[in-house]
């Protein structure tokens, strides 16, 4: 999906793709946010962007984050409420459209 930076963009990065699928099936179960994207980071990192509005998105990443820490190791959690639109270019190079 791709992203305009036109809503809140939260992000949640984990040790290893096991604690991040448990984390975004947490994240869009929580809130109603929308998977844009996820990264494999390297060195296992991976992270999960889901968009929607502030609260939403708030929700959805302390949802995850607190999923992914029962299994696995969180690195970072974050939810910026107005990114600049040229951000889009960054977080929709993996999107989940175009798996």
């Amino acid at each position: 999906m791709r992203y305009y930076g036109e809503e809140a963009l939260g992000m949640l990065e984990t040790l290893g793709m096991v604690p991040a699928l448990e984390a975004c099936d947490k994240m869009l179960k929580a809130a109603n946010v929308e998977l844009v994207s996820y990264e494999n980071v390297g060195s296992t990192l991976v992270t999960i962007m889901v968009k929607g509005d502030v609260a939403a998105c708030r929700a959805s990443v302390d949802a995850g984050k607190q999923a992914a820490e029962k299994i696995g190791k969180v690195t970072a959690a974050s939810v910026i409420p107005r990114p600049v639109p040229i951000i889009g270019d960054i977080v929709s190079c993996h999107d989940v459209d175009n798996c």
